[in-house]
């Protein structure tokens, strides 16, 4: 069990350090090379892709409100349920008390990984990323 916390825990913090750190190589998407990384792609970064981002997010927030009622016969126990009924993973069979310890859990993790990406951030905002990253 302590083995699969810490395998949750590594992939989360793991998986956007991967991707800092891809970005931070030069590894580019096609079309996308001549955009440097870091706070200086907020700037390079073309206005329609910024329209198509902004609306990205709009139709993600829109999509996952926290609208009541029922979607397809499910229906949410609290904000942030994206269950939808076909999906339980065990989670309908847990008493309260569990299924609170297992939401705090889930979002200290997120936690975390929201520290070590600002961690990396104002390290790069310093200007020594280098010193601190291979």
């Amino acid at each position: 069990f302590v083995l699969f916390l810490l395998s949750l825990i590594s992939f989360s913090l793991l998986s956007r350090t991967t991707g800092y750190l891809v970005t931070y190589a030069g590894v580019r998407f096609p079309g996308a090379g001549d955009i440097p990384a870091g706070f200086d792609a907020l700037s390079a970064i073309p206005g329609m892709v910024w329209a198509q981002m902004i609306a990205t997010w709009a139709l993600m927030e829109a999509a996952n409100s926290n609208t009541p009622g029922e979607l397809n016969g499910f229906k949410p126990e609290f904000p942030g349920d994206f269950r939808n009924g076909a999906l339980d993973f065990g989670w309908d069979k847990l008493d309260d008390a569990a299924k609170k310890r297992k939401r705090s859990i889930e979002l200290n993790n997120g936690r975390a990984a929201q520290m070590g990406i600002l961690g990396l951030m104002v390290h790069e905002k310093l200007g020594n990323v280098a010193d601190i990253l291979p």
